[in-house]
């Protein structure tokens, strides 16, 4: 027991060290806000952030051997960070709403608690907050891993001028929620219908007879659930503690790979941090090889794409864009020449911008 006490006491001499060097990098977050103000520059620098996080990861992980994990370590600096930057400016973040969607959450896991968060009705309406600056950031879904692209999200970028200023990839985790505590209560299940799209196996199992009924998000179907003890909604368990609903069933998505990604949109450029993606639109002449010869142009240069997807023009029928997303960042030289050289193939391009990829722990 002599032991433990002593333990105890290092533990609490070392909260106490943690709390004073947090109180001082507060002061200093404070007058370095106060400095960038008289100067006229950004609050916020993403750059800078990202700088600290692959810092601390490398530290962690090779000094320390990644004793204390290094996924609780980002959301702790997150947070640290939030705080901080909050001293200087208190950032307003519009997200497809409402509370506790998986865009909430992904808005949170990017910018931490303390900035102020809106929900908009629709990816336009949070795309508009973002043109009008009533926000300084957005947070848009974009893809799935399994339902695949969010078109509307693509579309936006064909009139709208954000840029891309970052991404956030979160595993999709859905539960039944209800206000009864028996499955054999449920006769509807309600939610957003990639999220049913996600558990449509196990409702066939579990609910075979129930009514499946989409709703604009997992949060509406949620309340939905709150007056009608014969509903269940299918949503994340941050729902189910934000609108206290029991979790009938748990992990009952149909496969464990599921991941969404989000996109953060603002109204600035990017410098370089090293780990960087380019986002991109481009249409093509409607003519044989016309699409091969926009392509070729990465391959010459040595540029990895990671995505390409089509869409639509509404222009004319049968008229597509492309969107694109490669490795590196605008400013590098082989992709800066790669770019010149892909606007004299091109209808038009159009670039949406450079942005840090994805953060991930293993880093």
């Amino acid at each position: 027991m002599e032991e433990l006490k002593k333990l105890r006491e290092e533990i609490d001499r070392i909260d106490e060290e943690i709390l004073k060097l947090l109180n001082r990098r507060a002061e200093l977050a404070k007058k370095i806000g106060e400095i960038k103000t008289k100067r006229n520059l950004p609050i916020h620098v993403p750059e800078r952030e990202r700088e600290i996080f692959e810092k601390l990861l490398k530290l962690n992980k090779e000094i320390y051997g990644e004793r204390f994990p290094s996924e609780a370590l980002i959301h702790i600096y997150r947070e640290v960070i939030s705080a901080c930057l909050s001293l200087e400016k208190r950032l307003k973040i519009a997200y497809l709403g409402p509370k506790a969607t998986f865009t909430h959450q992904a808005a949170l896991e990017f910018f931490g608690f303390s900035a102020q968060f809106v929900p908009c009705s629709t990816i336009k309406d949070v795309f508009t907050e973002v043109e009008t600056k009533r926000a300084d950031y957005g947070v848009v879904p974009v893809e799935n891993t399994i339902e695949g692209v969010v078109n509307y999200t693509l579309d936006m970028f064909l009139t709208s001028d954000v840029k891309i200023s970052g991404e956030i990839v979160i595993p999709i985790t859905l539960h039944l929620l209800s206000s009864s505590d028996s499955l054999e209560n449920i006769k509807k299940v309600y939610s957003h219908r990639m999220a049913i799209a996600q558990c449509r196996n196990w409702i066939e199992r579990n609910l075979p007879n129930a009514q499946v009924i989409e709703v604009e998000s997992t949060a509406k179907a949620c309340e939905i659930v709150l007056e009608n003890e014969d509903a269940g909604a299918i949503a994340s368990e941050v729902a189910a503690y934000t609108y206290h609903l029991n979790i009938l069933a748990k992990n009952i998505h149909d496969t464990g790979d599921n991941y969404t990604r989000f996109l953060v949109i603002s109204k600035r450029d990017l410098k370089p941090t090293g780990r960087d993606k380019t986002s991109l639109l481009f249409g093509v002449k409607d003519e044989p090889g016309a699409l091969y010869k926009a392509l070729e142009v990465f391959y010459r240069h040595g540029i990895n794409l990671t995505k390409i997807e089509s869409r639509p023009s509404k222009k004319k029928a049968w008229d597509y864009v492309f969107f694109v997303d490669l490795e590196g960042h605008r400013e590098e030289e082989k992709v800066k020449k790669a770019l010149k050289e892909l606007k004299e193939k091109t209808q038009f391009l159009k670039v949406l911008g450079s942005y840090p990829r994805a953060l991930q722990s293993e880093s």
